[in-house]
């Protein structure tokens, strides 16, 4: 279910997706209201879900996890039980920062991260191979990325 959002939520939505750590006055003034409407709104935004949290963006490579992979994942089997271990599986797994479900010839799409590319191994083998509904496991290994987009573009 989606929320309505009007112009002043949008801009409020927009100014924290590019400096979550504004202060309430700074918010207020560039959405052009006063504090405490403008905390109302923030507050609406979060209680409905339409804020989920926030995050402090770091440098994978600074952090020591300068490998990133994205694993195509193929299931044993095409059933409801087989998918809820996946996911409890991999959930568990601090390397794993997100995972879809997606249509085509595999199941899932995995983001993973990882040291370097022996921890990945490691990782791949031990970890994930430990999950028995996983039948495939087909990685591919970022060489550079170019940009990576964390906001929305809310219009």
């Amino acid at each position: 279910m989606s929320v309505n959002l009007d112009a002043k939520d949008k801009l409020l939505l927009n100014a924290l997706q590019h400096n979550a750590r504004l202060s309430n006055a700074s918010l207020a003034e560039k959405a052009n209201l006063s504090d405490t409407p403008c905390l109302r709104r923030v507050k609406r935004l979060q209680d409905t879900g339409v804020i989920s949290g926030y995050h402090a963006a770091l440098d994978r490579a600074q952090v020591d996890l300068s490998i990133l992979v994205y694993a195509f994942i193929k299931l044993s089997e095409n059933t409801a039980t087989a998918a809820y271990l996946f996911e409890q599986h991999v959930e568990s797994e601090d390397q794993v920062i997100s995972c879809s479900v997606i249509s085509g010839s595999h199941d899932y799409l995995l983001e993973i991260v990882a040291k370097d590319l022996p921890s990945y191994e490691q990782f791949a083998k031990h970890q994930l191979g430990a999950c028995k509904v996983i039948s495939g496991i087909e990685s591919t290994i970022v060489l550079k990325q170019t940009f990576a987009k964390r906001t929305l573009p809310i219009r």
